[in-house]
């Protein structure tokens, strides 16, 4: 079947998941098609998986479709137009989606659900000027382009500077209120204006509370506007609302929020970096390890607004390069079933075509294709992240930070974004060191251990 462009690829894809009258809802991610489906019994699996341009499937509280980055974005509004997605579902298999609802439906499901859907649309951008802003480091290095340099900064910076207002008019979008409302509120956070404002006897900084207040911000305007189109008369809705909703959450930010968040972003900062420092190796030990499994139950969402925390207080986060050692460990591990099961025709043809994009940090493919479906290889791959977070985590307690300036890309594909304390060379040397460690020991454990028990087979 034909799927050289997103057209053909959503117009294949759509049949495979039902139909339009199966399709309730349509979104995606940074390598993931998401789709809430009436009934996932009329879903072709085996074709999905088989079709060309489709990495993985991942079967959650969405029915999701791993495409990769890049092809996802391109696909998606092709798909949402012939779905006709947001239609009245059809009755057939009403129930059985209910029932799936409320099962999926859990408060921490539904939490990390929102979490996700306020910051991933963010970070598209956080990687133009994460690479924008390595890039004019190193002109500034090497004292190159110094007329340029100026320039490059304000294009990086910008969107750092303004990120509250996006989170703001995100999180009113995901919790029903006026999108632009939850904008001006967060926009309190940022304006220069609040230096001039005391609160609990100390003045205000601008940004203060960073990503965490215009969150909370923005969250209490949703909830004001909501409460006022309870009582306010429908002629005077336009006006009243409005300004309520901005008075009442923008001085609540003001006096309150934003002190508060702003000591709770100190202390994620101070935590994190006392982690690595105290406890290095154990920390990048922990935190590789259990990575893959945190993706697999959805639960590495919750660390997307610390990212972004560390992100805006020291310009880079230092959790990210140790959690990418899990996608490395990974690599080890398919490179090891690739050679011991040498028979395996239709296993080692999936390894070759997933592992460029594993090495890249797209780990799905190797994930739900390889290791999963063997079983032991999962947990040799988790062995790998736990290795090479150990190692990144030993340069941490010497002082050697490794950061990443944005989120989303792993592998090979975070060098660019890589910013650290000791320079770029040591920072890359330090993370280039702790995937070829990953890809070591997931390599070593899955060949001789991981495999153990698992016939060679010979398929395909």
């Amino acid at each position: 079947m034909d799927t050289d462009t997103p057209y053909d690829l959503a117009a294949a894809l759509l049949p495979l998941v039902g139909g339009p009258a199966n399709v309730t809802s349509v979104a995606h991610c940074m390598t993931r098609l998401r789709l809430g489906l009436t009934d996932r019994s009329l879903v072709d699996e085996d074709g999905l998986r088989a079709l060309p341009g489709v990495l993985g499937i991942v079967d959650d509280d969405t029915y999701q479709i791993v495409l990769g980055p890049g092809v996802v974005a391109r696909v998606t509004p092709e798909f949402e137009k012939l779905a006709g997605a947001g239609s009245e579902p059809a009755t057939q298999g009403r129930g059985l989606k209910e029932e799936q609802r409320a099962r999926n439906a859990t408060p921490a499901k539904l939490l990390l659900r929102r979490i996700a859907n306020i910051f991933v649309p963010l970070i598209p951008a956080l990687i133009g000027c994460g690479v924008l802003a390595g890039l004019n480091g190193l002109l500034i290095n090497m004292s190159w382009l110094p007329g340029l340099t100026p320039a490059l900064a304000a294009v990086a910076s910008a969107f750092l500077a303004l990120i509250s207002v996006f989170v703001g008019y995100n999180t009113a979008k995901e919790f029903g209120g006026t999108p632009v409302l939850g904008g001006a509120v967060a926009a309190v956070v940022v304006y220069p204006g609040v230096a001039k404002v005391t609160a609990f006897g100390v003045a205000l900084s601008p940004g203060q509370g960073g990503v965490l207040g215009a969150l909370a911000a923005a969250l209490l305007g949703t909830y004001v506007e909501k409460w006022c189109r309870t009582w306010v008369p429908a002629t005077l809705d336009v006006l009243v609302t409005p300004t309520l909703t901005v008075l009442v959450s923008g001085l609540a930010t003001l006096y309150g929020l934003m002190y508060a968040a702003g000591e709770i972003s100190t202390a994620i900062g101070t935590a994190a970096n006392w982690l690595l420092t105290a406890t290095g190796p154990f920390a990048g030990l922990i935190l590789g390890g259990l990575f893959l499994p945190l993706v697999m139950l959805g639960l590495h969402q919750a660390l997307i607004p610390i990212h972004t925390t560390l992100i805006q207080q020291q310009g880079y986060t230092v959790l990210l390069p140790i959690l990418a050692m899990a996608g490395a460990g990974q690599v080890g591990a398919a490179v090891a079933v690739y050679f011991r099961l040498r028979h395996n025709t239709s296993l080692r043809t999936t390894i070759k075509s997933a592992l460029p994009a594993g090495l890249l940090g797209i780990g799905e493919p190797l994930v739900y294709g390889v290791s999963l479906p063997l079983g032991r290889p999962f947990l040799t791959a988790c062995a790998g992240g736990a290795a090479g977070g150990a190692f990144v985590g030993f340069f941490a307690t010497f002082g050697d930070k490794v950061g990443a300036t944005a989120i989303g890309p792993s592998g090979w594909a975070l060098f660019p974004l890589l910013a650290g304390n000791r320079g770029l060379g040591t920072t890359a040397a330090i993370y280039g060191g702790g995937l070829l460690t990953g890809y070591a020991v997931g390599f070593v454990a899955t060949y001789w251990v991981g495999l153990s028990g698992v016939r060679p087979g010979r398929t395909g």
